[in-house]
């Protein structure tokens, strides 16, 4: 069969989807446009409630297309009775996604819904080439060791299972021998890695930068309640040309009260603390954080400290997410605040990180960096990456190239080089 795989998430779920199209490619001959397929799966994503919403309206709209749908990630685990409910032709999750070459096979004779949901992580060790990218997505870890009040991801992968720093080691090499000149870590967590097997973070970052080839890595996201652990050996290891001057550190709230019910498990000052570190010994570097508004103990001076906190701190890249109650969470069982409410706070922080953005990339404008290509981006322009992270849109170039750029002009988003 012709089988497309659409991707809904964060980082992880799009590279469990190039080892879930590798699984597949066994049997099946994989395209990129769901026109073209005979089935579709879909690599789900529960984390707000739109999200499934979105992932439900797809079934039904491929469905309607005469499809045969499978869907695989993390919903199965969150939410299986709207799956269930749904006219998806199989469910599978965890190390069930192991057989789903043979699912999709089946699904040509049988005609009762097939659902296996089992544990993650299911088989990543083979992946399929992107041809169209610099940028390989390399898993650390499953889980995490974080019980936030509003999370559901938790019930869908579980506490921390780290890989081995061996295992690690040999998929960026494998990685890099195909040509990939980007390396994302990626987990729930990147912060807690190694706790359960004896290593941490830092040690990693390490051993990768000592592979002797030119490259980039992206550290995925990490939560404050353990970066404040490792802080200046993460510092340390980040102090390496190959590591990208980026953090994406969620803070979720500028209340220590919001904080403390969400059980975040840090303080806005430890927050604080962190991004000064990282700003002290490296200054150009971009940080990323996250926002959660309208959270149902989220009043309005609570919205006004973390409105003042993202003026303070003054991030390059802000998240914002509307709360949304998730089945099974603590936070799920609190009296939702109206929408209207979460979307003129949303409302404010966009303008106020449009601003900011603007700002501090105009400031860029003449300057020249070395950039690493990494993939197409709108109307026949390539998109790259400085070592600080900024995203520089160019008019030519080769995906994989390093390239000297001179900073022409800078959106709030993006910077324009040539």
């Amino acid at each position: 069969m012709r089988v497309c795989v659409l991707t809904f998430g964060c980082t992880m779920n799009q590279g469990d989807s190039e080892a879930i199209k590798a699984i597949i490619a066994k049997k099946h001959e994989i395209v990129e446009e769901s026109k073209l397929a005979d089935a579709v799966v879909i690599n789900s994503c529960g984390v707000v409630e739109r999200t499934e919403r979105n992932v439900l309206a797809k079934i039904s709209k491929l469905k309607k297309e005469g499809k045969k749908v499978i869907v695989v990630g993390c919903l199965p685990r969150i939410n299986l009775e709207a799956l269930e409910n749904s006219q998806a032709d199989a469910i599978l999750s965890g190390k069930a996604q192991n057989s789903i070459a043979d699912v999709i096979e089946a699904l040509e004779e049988k005609k009762q819904k097939v659902v296996k949901i089992e544990e993650f992580p299911f088989d990543r060790t083979r992946k399929m080439r992107k041809q169209d990218s610099a940028i390989a997505i390399v898993n650390i870890s499953e889980g995490c060791l974080g019980n936030c009040s509003y999370c559901a991801t938790k019930f869908a992968r579980g506490k921390l299972k780290s890989r081995t720093m061996e295992d690690i080691l040999r998929e960026v090499k494998e990685s890099l021998a195909l040509g990939y000149k980007e390396i994302q870590l990626t987990s729930q967590d990147n912060g807690v890695y190694g706790i359960d097997i004896g290593y941490r973070l830092p040690d990693l970052l390490e051993e990768i930068c000592k592979i002797n080839k030119k490259f980039r890595v992206r550290v995925g996201m990490m939560n404050p309640t353990f970066v404040k652990d490792i802080l200046d050996e993460l510092i340390e290891a980040y102090d390496n040309e190959k590591i990208y001057k980026f953090l994406h550190l969620p803070v979720q709230s500028g209340d220590d009260e919001v904080l403390e019910h969400m059980n975040r498990g840090y303080t806005v000052n430890d927050f604080r603390e962190i991004v000064k570190a990282f700003r002290k010994r490296f200054p150009d570097f971009t940080l990323s954080t996250d926002i959660i508004v309208g959270y149902p103990t989220e009043d309005e001076e609570s919205f006004k400290k973390t409105y003042k906190l993202i003026e303070d701190i003054e991030p390059e890249i802000l998240n914002i997410t509307r709360f949304s109650p998730r089945p099974r969470t603590r936070a799920s069982e609190l009296k939702d605040m109206p929408d209207r409410y979460k979307k003129e706070r949303s409302r404010k922080l966009t303008a106020l990180i449009k601003k900011i953005g603007k700002e501090k990339n105009k400031k860029l404008i003449g300057k020249e960096y070395e950039v690493l290509i990494v993939k197409h981006g709108k109307k026949n322009t390539m998109l790259s990456r400085t070592n600080f992270y900024r995203q520089v849109v160019l008019n030519k170039g080769e995906i994989g190239e390093f390239r000297r750029v001179k900073i022409k002009d800078a959106t709030f988003s993006y910077l324009v080089g040539e």
